[in-house]
This record gives C-alpha cells, sequence and structure tokens, in this order.
C-alpha cells in the first residue's frame, strides 16, 4: 500500500502523551517528510505532569508543564539535528539546573515571551522545524486526581502513576477547562484520529477529560484507533485486559464513549522470555488480548507484529517499534480515505 498516494496529504490526530506518543510519532514522521502528498499530523498532548524538571518548572514559574510537549517535538524534528539534540539535553549538574532539560527550559522562557503556552508550542516547533502540528489538549493549569478502588483520593499525575493499588477514576482539577480550538479544527478534519500507546490513566484519559474533545472525537467521521500497550503497568492497570482498557477509555469519555473507538491495534509479535521475567518481578505482564470481548463492544482488532526487535543480546525493555506502528497508523487513514470516496455519491 503507498500511504502517499493519495491527492490531497491524509490527516491524522495522534492523542496522548509520555514516550508512548513519541515513539508513534517518530513512526510517522517519515511519512510526513514526503513530497508526493505524505501526511499532516497533529500532536494532541497531555499537560497533568508534575513530576521531575517539569514538575518543578510548573511550581517555580506557574508554567504548564513542558516534558511531553518537548518529546513530541523532538519526536518529529529531523533526526540527529544538533537542535533536536539540544533540546534533550539534560543538565547533569550545576544549583538548580540539574535535572532540567534544555528544551524545558527553552519552552517555559518562551511561554514568559509570549505570555501564551499554546503560542510558546507553536514558535518552538518553528524552531525546530517540526514535521507537523502540537497542541496541548488544553491551555489551562490543570491537576490530575484519582479515586483508588478503596476510595483513597490522591493529587498529582507523579502519585497517581507511582500508586500500587487499583485506579477506579481519574479527574481533571478544576473539573472542566477548555481545549484548544485548532485541536477540535485538527479533530474534525482528521482521517484518522489515534489513541495510544501509552500510560492509560496519566497519558490517554487526560486528555479525554477536556470538555469538548471526546464530544470532537465522536462527531468526526474519522476512522477511530486504540493502540494496545503491550505490558500491563503495576498499580495502574496491573490484570487489566485490552478490553479493560478500552472500558476505561470510554467510561471516562462520558455519553460520547459508544462512538470513541472503532478499531484497536494489538500485538501478535513474540515478546522476549527474559524481559517478560524482568517485567514480573515488578509485578507487569503482556496485556491480555481478548478479542472475543472487544468483539462485542463493537470494535475490531488489527493484529500485527508490533514489537521493537532486540539487537544483540537481549532487550531489557519492552517497546513498540515506531516503524510498526507508523505503517499501521497510516494504512488506516488510508483506508479510511478509499471508503470514504466509495461512499461519496
Amino acid at each position: 500500500m503507498n500511504p502517499t498516494s493519495a491527492a490531497t496529504p491524509l490527516r491524522i490526530v495522534s492523542i496522548g502523551g509520555g514516550t508512548g506518543l513519541a515513539t508513534l510519532l517518530r513512526g510517522l514522521k517519515r511519512y510526513a517528510r514526503t513530497t508526493h502528498g505524505g501526511i499532516e499530523v497533529t500532536a494532541v498532548v497531555t499537560v497533568t505532569d508534575d513530576g521531575g524538571s517539569s514538575g518543578r518548572l510548573r511550581r517555580d514559574f506557574d508554567v504548564l508543564p513542558p516534558g511531553d510537549i518537548r518529546n513530541c517535538m523532538v519526536a518529529l524534528s529531523q533526526d540527529e539535528t544538533l537542535l533536536a539534540r539540544l533540546f534533550n539535553y539534560r543538565f547533569s549538574s550545576g544549583r538548580g539546573l540539574k535535572g532540567h532539560s534544555f528544551g524545558n527550559l527553552f519552552l517555559t522562557a518562551m511561554t514568559h515571551l509570549t505570555g501564551d503556552f499554546p503560542q510558546a508550542v507553536k514558535l518552538s516547533a518553528e524552531v525546530l522545524a517540526v514535521a507537523g502540528r502540537i497542541y496541548p489538549s488544553t491551555g489551562a493549569n490543570v491537576t490530575l486526581e484519582a479515586t483508588l478502588a478503596d476510595g483513597t483520593v490522591i493529587s498529582g499525575e507523579s502519585r497517581i502513576g507511582r500508586s500500587k493499588k487499583r485506579i477506579a477514576e481519574v479527574r481533571l482539577e478544576p473539573r472542566r477547562v477548555r481545549p484548544v480550538k485548532e485541536t477540535l479544527q485538527a479533530i474534525a478534519a482528521a482521517d484518522l484520529i489515534t489513541l495510544g500507546p501509552g500510560s492509560l490513566f496519566t497519558s490517554i484519559i487526560p486528555n479525554l477529560l477536556v470538555d469538548g474533545i471526546p464530544k470532537a472525537i465522536a462527531q468526526s467521521s474519522a476512522s477511530k484507533v486504540y493502540f494496545a500497550n503491550l505490558m500491563t503497568q503495576p498499580g495502574e492497570t496491573l490484570g487489566f485486559s485490552v478490553s479493560d482498557h478500552v472500558e476505561m477509555l470510554l467510561k471516562h469519555s462520558g455519553r460520547c464513549g459508544k462512538s470513541l473507538i472503532d478499531t484497536c491495534v494489538v500485538n501478535s509479535g513474540q515478546l522476549g522470555s527474559g524481559a517478560i521475567r524482568r517485567y514480573r518481578a515488578q509485578s507487569a505482564q503482556p496485556v491480555l488480548v481478548d478479542s472475543e470481548k472487544l468483539d462485542s463492544l463493537g470494535i475490531r482488532v488489527l493484529s500485527q507484529d508490533l514489537v521493537l526487535k532486540a539487537g544483540r543480546g537481549e532487550q531489557s525493555k519492552i517497546r513498540h517499534d515506531s516503524s510498526a506502528i507508523g505503517a499501521v497508523a497510516v494504512e488506516l487513514a488510508q483506508e479510511h480515505r478509499w471508503k470514504s470516496k466509495r461512499l461519496k455519491p
């Protein structure tokens, strides 16, 4: 299948955060760089991070967390450029600087210069000449809260991610915040909308808690795809199957949930036994693909080998192959474009 055969670029909107979203964007980048149509990539990124460098900058400068945005910029920038490496450079010493990445500091400075975080993101992306557009899901300064299965309420993405107890639900504080308008426009015009891969409660769902985003996805004519995680996460998704992930996504999207996902992309590739043993020692395991349950939810299951293959020796971490998931996303966008053309009178 030729992903660049369409007369106009395929429009892909990818929603998430953390390393999962950056992995997908890295896979999509090579199609966006083509000169014969290619694709238009829009990344919608969560802004609830309160740990590490991002958390310190939030507290010290009252800005939105720049870390996930920076990761997306680097993922969509030209490979191995000096600027991309500079944005990822992390200071290993220096009073007040240790632990900060240059890109986080750059985005913070740009926010103060422009007075607007989304505008700072746009201008910073231009500096890196990224192959796409990147928007925070909201321009509001929000905090993620969670209610655990035992009724305990905890606040802050970093605390939620470290919790060893099952999560019942998450929400934003303040509860109602506006989306960035360009995000809604991109969703409305998309051929494909992707959710994941990435941490369910701290990278994907926070975007769906922003007013208007679930409704925009539901109303979009795009193909809507969830890229399932390869492994569960201790505490956050302990014992979750793929359908458990999906049901949580639908639950947190309210009335729009039934129209949120039409295809689930799952892994059929083999995972390294040594890596699995290391994950199980930390109470993580491969995510069970329960296709029958997904089928009962009206969701098509697409199985592909999505695992990043190890080089010499066995890979210590189990990760998605950016090229594999990028190719699947483009093929699904192309499939949707062809179907849409056939349905036109």
